[in-house]
């Protein structure tokens, strides 16, 4: 058979099976697309730089590069904390503290067995500026660790670990949020699971099966349930945006439900009685217009 491809044997991108594989499996054309682009340029830039070549907002290329990272085919994310902020632990007060503080070296031990491998240093310092710089106590730690494990599994397999460096970012954004007691943890986890129970409902809603959300896809979801949306708000709001696109766009669709948020409509009832255009009713309709076309018709048959 020949070869159906029309390309240039001088600027052709090469990209591995396993990238590929990842790719096709999570079915996101725009993550895709951004891959290719940085493959184009040999890693050199940042995503961000390709918002003009690809013609995106920032929306849709921070969505595109979440999902990159979440597949692990591009470094992780820079954390938002200022780095002159943060300690730089060193080997020796990684060793102190393991020797003289037995809750941290017993937290460590805990760790190391929940994620199923011996920590490096660097990994113990990670866990000691948890401890230390943020002041999280060590049985929050230890749920924030189990709380990365279970989602990382829930979303990539089981066998598939967290890295420390993304126990870290959650712990910084349990400390953003104050969670620095065991009934702080407790309430957020179950606020947690709630939220994922769901999640499936509103995928299906947007007609996206029962694949699991990427990262920045679950972000959405999360704002629209705290928002107060039930699904069929979110389904109305999805037809209105392949209504105006041809095709679903989160951005544009989470626009739909800011505003409507910001009006103060969540039911479907109050969004349809508040927020659709008046329609004109058969009794206000033009009434010339309809006897033009009975005139129309009757001249048809009159001409048979």
């Amino acid at each position: 058979m020949p070869n159906i491809l029309v390309h240039s044997p001088n600027d052709s991108v090469s990209i591995s099976g396993q990238a590929l594989q990842r790719l096709l499996d999570h079915g996101n054309g725009d993550a895709a697309l951004l891959y290719l682009a940085l493959l184009r340029k040999h890693g050199a830039l940042p995503p961000q730089a390709l918002a003009g070549e690809l013609r995106w907002d920032r929306l849709r290329l921070e969505a595109a590069e979440n999902a990159l990272r979440e597949l692990g085919l591009i470094t992780p994310a820079d954390l938002p904390e200022p780095a002159d902020e943060k300690p730089a632990y060193q080997n020796a007060d990684v060793s102190e503290k393991l020797s003289k503080d037995r809750e941290f070296a017993g937290l460590t031990a805990e760790v190391e067995r929940r994620l199923g491998k011996k920590l490096t240093t660097p990994d113990v310092a990670i866990l000691l500026g948890l401890y230390d710089f943020l002041g999280l106590p060590a049985d929050v730690i230890y749920l924030l660790v189990c709380h990365c494990a279970e989602r990382v599994a829930r979303r990539y397999g089981e066998g598939r670990r967290p890295t420390l460096r993304q126990i870290e970012k959650e712990g910084y954004a349990w400390s953003r949020r104050g969670i620095d007691s065991q009934r702080a943890a407790a309430e957020y986890l179950r606020n947690y699971s709630e939220q994922q129970g769901f999640i499936p409902t509103y995928m299906r809603t947007l007609q996206l099966g029962d694949r699991l959300p990427s990262a920045s896809e679950e972000k959405y979801l999360v704002q629209w349930l705290e928002w107060g949306f039930p699904p069929e708000s979110v389904a109305l709001a999805y037809d209105k945006t392949v209504l105006k696109l041809h095709e679903f766009k989160w951005n544009y669709c989470n626009g739909i439900l800011k505003r409507w948020h910001e009006s103060g409509l969540h039911a479907l009832d109050e969004i349809e009685k508040k927020d659709s255009r008046p329609r004109q009713s058969p009794q206000t309709a033009d009434a010339s217009g309809v006897d033009w076309m009975r005139e129309y018709i009757q001249d048809r048959k009159n001409g048979d």
